[in-house]
């Protein structure tokens, strides 16, 4: 190896929440770790920026809660670490009709995996939230203690300052444009014409993943790019306060369609978040940065569950942003094979929902590349390799929810 090339045990590509918290671990590990990022750090064109994202670990999936459980003891330490807080905790609210599939499978899945849970009937919703929040007969709410929002650009921005703690070097600014294996490990060149040699490689590069990973094995990764938007509506003078956490106001998930989700009133007083769930397909170069879906479910549906409390007549403010979605709505967590066997690790189409489980996705792909397998977290439902079997990925009994993110244009 030439004596010009800089050398590291771990280059990472793409500093997103997955890439920051994975040169953290691996940097805390005594891994000389590199952090490359192809725009500005901390930048509003991908997936990890933004004032607010839910914790919850109420999925219909039984795999996912355990990894939320054990993200949340990590988001923990790294604010113990760091000395601030990005994590601010509630409870989770699920609602919609009793007889939804998915509704029903996370009511399953809580009790699989030990999460207390409580189902309400509508005047139940209706006395715990205070009269805040109205359910039509038919619909059942299910109230779990896991439930939080977290700040994503102050927690991106947290993880790589304890990763250059950790004695990381993190460069922006950086596209990378080649990958290729050389002398036993992994040299990256980025468009400025500079090149890194790494033993080991991990690419989590949002929605830039299917046509980087295309361009350097010819594989193609059933990874779709959606541009999504997240609304804020206004609270109606006099009870502003009344939806906030301090008022023990949770976040929530309404299953059908649409499905909706939101958080307290937190990041903007006043301004409740309530988006739709799924978007636009796009290349991330081709985003039109306005809002993706029609508002009139939405609006029908502020009108009907928060009884006048928030005006639904349009959105005060509106921000753009990507989703990476996979035909089956799970993760692609895997050794990229080929001539790279085990050198180059990839984690992408976290669609929409992987943002909470960032500390342990990070550890996971650490483990990765520094043991060669994932010491947490059993990782069958990952595998790049499963589109092969069948192209819709996972098998699901609840496709409700996850044919919901698809089908918005």
């Amino acid at each position: 190896m030439e004596n010009s090339i800089e050398m590291f045990d771990v280059i990472v590509i793409g500093a997103g929440i997955m890439g920051s918290c994975t040169a953290y671990q691996t940097s805390k590990h005594s891994q000389k770790t590199l952090l490359l990022e192809q725009f500005d750090f901390l930048h509003h064109r991908g997936s990890s920026h933004g004032e607010s994202r839910t914790i919850r670990a109420t999925y219909p999936e039984d795999y996912y809660p355990k990894m939320v459980l054990k993200s949340e003891t990590l988001w923990r330490e790294a604010e113990s670490e760091i000395g601030y807080k990005v994590y601010f905790k509630t409870s989770q609210l699920d609602l919609g009709p009793t007889a939804n599939k998915a509704l029903q499978s996370v009511i399953s899945s809580c009790e699989k995996n030990s999460i207390p849970v409580r189902v309400l009937d509508n005047k139940q919703v209706f006395d715990e939230y205070g009269g805040l929040i109205q359910l039509p007969e038919n619909w059942v709410g299910v109230v779990t203690e896991y439930g939080g929002v977290i700040k994503p650009t102050k927690a991106v921005s947290m993880f790589q300052t304890l990763a250059v703690k950790n004695g990381a070097f993190l460069k922006d600014n950086m596209e990378v444009v080649e990958i290729k294996k050389v002398g036993g490990g992994v040299l990256v060149k980025v468009k400025s014409g500079e090149v890194f040699w790494g033993k080991k490689c991990v690419v989590t590069v949002g929605p830039w993943m299917k046509k980087l990973v295309k361009s350097v094995t010819g594989i193609v990764l059933p990874i779709q790019p959606l541009e999504t938007t997240v609304m804020y509506w206004k609270i109606k003078e006099g009870y502003e306060s009344k939806f906030t956490i301090e008022n023990g106001f949770p976040t929530f998930a309404s299953y059908g369609e649409p499905y909706i989700y939101g958080t307290p009133s937190l990041e903007f007083p006043g301004l409740i978040k309530i988006p739709v769930h799924g978007g636009r397909p796009c290349e991330p170069t081709d985003r039109t940065w306005a809002p993706t879906v029609s508002l009139d479910p939405l609006k029908q549906w502020i009108q009907e569950k928060f009884g006048g409390f928030v005006d639904s007549t349009k959105p005060v403010m509106t921000q753009s942003c990507m989703y990476s979605v996979t035909p089956d709505e799970d993760f692609a967590i895997d050794f990229l094979g080929g001539e790279f066997v085990e050198d180059v690790v990839i984690a992408g189409g976290f669609s929409g929902h992987g943002f909470k489980m960032g500390p342990i996705v990070g550890k996971i792909l650490a483990d990765l590349v520094m043991d060669g397998e994932a010491k947490d977290v059993e990782l069958m439902h990952f595998g790049i390799k499963r589109f092969e079997k069948n192209p819709k990925g996972n098998l699901k009994e609840f496709d409700d929810q996850v044919s919901s993110a698809h089908s918005l244009s």
